[in-house]
């Protein structure tokens, strides 16, 4: 069984009422300590997480300040808070902070961790963070930058190898000195920092994390530390960390794991009330946590659910699964919802409900009401109608004999590419490793796709049949590939992006090929001119569409009429659409709408004319 499968089996089942109780439970006091701007100790002792000495139940929801707009993040902080919650834990995903080489962004919009973690100390709510390095989250490349990938011999999550290490070292030099200042014991709210993330289920080199707690506490991050992990991969590694938290991920068979632990706590590190949903599933993922809180509850284990609330993975950052050889590729889609008690637009799930009325039932305090709910909007359909196309706007070619990735090629993150060469014969045309979605043309005409998802609605087929060019004169092949995120579960962590493989036609491998690189950045995104006449219309088009607004919110954009591709709202990527599904909508935040004219831009690699984008309040039904 993978992991990640086995992950998802253990959420949707209850603990076993057998389930022995190891040590005393923890009974909440009447007030419980708060982040207060005080020095207090937290510790693990006893089987016992201590604070200022004294037993403490850490009740936390996780949410990660990357998926949600800066914007809502005191109303996200302050949902948890009213379900009964006393802790928030945060990853910081790396590649989000630094796309290339030493190039750091800390401090705009959903990067400034820190401010997130201040918010939290201003909600009287405490913080477990897990700065990774490596962090899954089902996050592109799991939180690494995908420019290590530009050297293709590079081991990531290895202290063996020098540039990964490198790298390593340099991140954690930029974010120590924001993190430090905000440990509990310097008058912060950050309780506890996690080393890695589920090593166990891709290696086992226990001085690799070792090596990582050192190189947070030489930067002045003295811990209490933890880790998180499946109980039956880290049985087979022996990759516990002596004296830190363990975290037992989707586990629930604490009296094993304490053999392990001895002294240290352990604590559901990720308790599950949903799961993740790819493209092509039949339906969102939910979960059923409910018996299995309640039992944490009755016995004072401490918690973590993973997530609270998920929000979006806007822009590029959805990441993917897939087996340790590859194959099996399953990209994630736009929405983080989990099937989270808080959903994607921050409002209350009837799983909220439940959990706030049982965790109310063991505290001694009363829980906070609700925060208001953000505004939602809505607007007539609108037709998004043909505004450029992707051919015309094609930057210089780089001569390349065979298709290599676009991270080798290009130091290109994300996006899409185009290989074209001009053929002499037709034939039937094959291409080895396709990652992930390609659109095949003839001279400009369009003749099939490839795709490396293998789902229900699509026809997977390794072979496109190519005409031989007419009067035997010349004919352009155009190969134009779209990417998912980068795989960031498992050993099949070096996910390289376009074509990866040969390209072949009757058996015969293809060379000498002009290669474009196709970013899809803020800049070639905004310097796209519209088209001067219709004759330009191909497979591959830009549309456009304006919306009034008189008043702005949240809203959803129904994208069921489309085919596959990326939507803009005024500048803003929201993230990709596939008429797979299960998602058909995208999630709007109001702080990226304006009140009057807003524009709407459409990247579709299948349609040709004008299409309706309609309006939803919500992800589906």
């Amino acid at each position: 069984m993978q992991r990640r499968d086995f992950l998802r089996f253990a959420a949707l089942t209850p603990l076993a009422a057998a389930m022995p109780a190891v040590r005393a439970a923890v009974a909440p006091a009447a007030s419980e300590p708060i982040p207060d701007g005080k020095h207090h100790s937290f510790a693990l002792s006893q089987q016992h997480f201590l604070l200022d000495g004294a037993p403490f139940q850490i009740r936390s929801g996780e949410m990660h300040p990357a998926r949600i707009p800066e914007e809502y993040w005191l109303h996200r902080i302050g949902m948890a808070k009213a379900m009964g919650l006393n802790t928030i834990a945060v990853y910081i995903m790396w590649n989000a902070l630094e796309q290339e080489p030493g190039v750091f962004d800390l401090s705009t919009g959903r990067r400034d961790f820190a401010r997130f973690i201040q918010m939290c100390q201003q909600q009287n709510m405490w913080v477990y963070l897990r700065p990774g390095p490596y962090v899954c989250a089902e996050w592109d490349l799991g939180g690494l930058p995908a420019y290590l990938l530009r050297d293709p011999s590079i081991r990531v999550r290895s202290k063996d190898d020098a540039r990964y290490m490198e790298a390593v070292t340099r991140y954690m030099d930029a974010v120590a000195p924001r993190i430090a200042p905000l440990m509990a014991s310097r008058g912060g709210p950050i309780l506890m920092v996690q080393i890695e993330n589920e090593y166990a289920s891709f290696g086992n080199d226990l001085e690799y994390l070792l090596r990582l707690r050192s190189m947070w506490q030489q930067r002045g991050i003295d811990g209490p530390f933890s880790i998180s992990d499946g109980l039956g991969q880290i049985q087979k590694t022996k990759t516990y960390v002596p004296g830190a938290a363990l975290g037992l991920d989707g586990d629930t068979d604490f009296a094993a794991a304490q053999l392990i632990a001895g002294e240290a706590p352990v604590w559901a590190g990720e308790a599950y009330p949903g799961w993740l949903t790819h493209w092509g599933d039949p339906d969102f993922q939910r979960g059923n946590l409910t018996a299995t809180l309640r039992q944490l509850m009755s016995e004072g284990r401490s918690f973590n659910l993973y997530v609270v609330h998920g929000g979006t993975n806007f822009g590029f950052s959805a990441g993917a699964n897939a087996h340790n050889d590859y194959s099996g590729f399953e990209p994630v889609i736009t929405s983080y919802d989990y099937g989270a008690p808080i959903n994607e637009r921050g409002a209350p799930t009837s799983d909220f409900h439940a959990f706030r009325k049982i965790i109310g039932a063991h505290v001694a305090h009363a829980l906070p009401a609700l925060p208001p709910p953000p505004a939602s909007a809505h607007f007539e359909q609108v037709i998004a109608q043909p505004h450029a196309c992707i051919w015309d706007n094609l930057p210089p070619g780089q001569h390349v004999d065979k298709p290599d990735p676009n991270e080798m090629l290009f130091g290109q993150n994300h996006g899409m590419v185009v290989y074209r060469k001009t053929l002499t014969t037709g034939g039937m045309l094959h291409i080895e490793g396709l990652r992930d979605y390609g659109t095949v043309f003839s001279q400009g005409k369009y003749l099939d796709y490839l795709s490396r998802v293998n789902k229900p609605g699509l026809h997977v087929t390794q072979h496109v049949d190519v005409p031989p060019p007419a009067n035997g004169a010349g004919a352009t092949l155009d190969i134009l590939v779209d990417s998912f995120g980068h795989v960031g579960y498992g050993q099949a962590m070096y996910d390289f992006k376009g074509i990866v493989g040969a390209v072949t036609l009757s058996g015969e491998e293809l060379k000498g090929w002009q290669a474009h690189s196709l970013p899809l950045d803020e800049s070639y995104i905004a310097g796209l001119p519209p088209m001067a006449d219709a004759s330009s219309i191909r497979p591959g088009m830009f549309f456009k569409a304006e919306v009034m607004l008189e008043h702005t919110g949240d809203c959803y954009l129904d994208m069921s009429a489309w085919d596959k591709g990326y939507v803009w709202v005024n500048g803003q990527l929201l993230g990709r659409y596939w008429r797979i599904g299960p998602q058909q909508r995208l999630f709007c935040p109001a702080p990226w709408l304006w009140r009057g004219r807003n524009e709407i831009l459409v990247f579709d690699m299948h349609r040709v004319s004008a299409t309706p984008i309609r309006c939803s309040d919500r992800l589906s039904g």
